[in-house]
């Protein structure tokens, strides 16, 4: 069963419309909100359908929208847990930090999934999205406690795991993940273009060096 692409567009602006009116939670409120969003945007939505071609496949929808729950449901818990830790490290200093970058190989390839996880990492505190490698699908994530790899990780899996559902990615949601690794401080610091720069600089350098003493030993 499919729909058009611009009704089911009109449909996700109206669940948005809740959240940006501030809708209250009763079920009545909820309901009639829910209905002034769809007269909004709706006819917004078939205005711009050229913007929205093709159609949706409502069966696809049907299935990724518990994982899509599922999704939201372990940031915001994941978002409270980082929360409460960063106010523990604040209130304590004496609480150890060991700052580094983890390199999280991803199973989802399509740019929405991605966006999405590494978007979710930034906004959890503690954590910082820095770079995304496209050769090797990884993302490089700052921490501000390195000490324990796989507890920054763990989230991270749980949520490509839903969001290969949700995307509807190639990827088997059961097949094992790519194992991450703590990157090198200098590494970090200094990016694999920037070393290669520096080595043809340093390579330069040496070729000038040889050719002024040449030149010397002529004159």
């Amino acid at each position: 069963m499919r729909a058009p692409r611009w009704i089911t567009g009109g449909v996700a602006l109206a669940v948005v419309w809740l959240f940006v009116a501030e809708t209250p939670g009763t079920l009545r409120s909820l309901a009639a909100g829910l209905v002034v969003g769809l007269a909004l945007s709706l006819p917004v939505a078939y205005v711009f359908r050229a913007l929205l071609p093709g159609t949706t496949d409502l069966r696809r929808v049907a299935r990724a929208t518990p994982a899509a729950l599922t999704y939201i449901g372990i940031f915001v818990r994941e978002l409270v847990t980082a929360n409460v830790d960063v106010v523990k490290r604040v209130l304590a200093p004496s609480l150890p930090l060991d700052p580094g970058v983890v390199v999280v190989p991803l199973r989802v390839e399509t740019d929405a999934a991605i966006t999405t996880i590494a978007n979710s990492i930034t906004l959890t505190p503690g954590t910082l999205t820095m770079d995304y490698d496209p050769d090797a699908n990884a993302l490089h994530v700052h921490a501000v406690d390195v000490s324990d790899v796989g507890g920054i990780v763990e989230p991270i899996r749980r949520w490509e795991r839903y969001a290969i559902v949700v995307f509807g990615e190639d990827a088997d949601p059961d097949d094992p993940a790519p194992d991450a690794e703590l990157l090198d401080p200098d590494d970090a610091l200094l990016g694999p273009d920037d070393a290669a720069g520096d080595d043809a600089d340093t390579d330069g350098a040496d070729t000038d060096d040889v050719d002024g003493d040449d030149g010397g030993e002529r004159r």
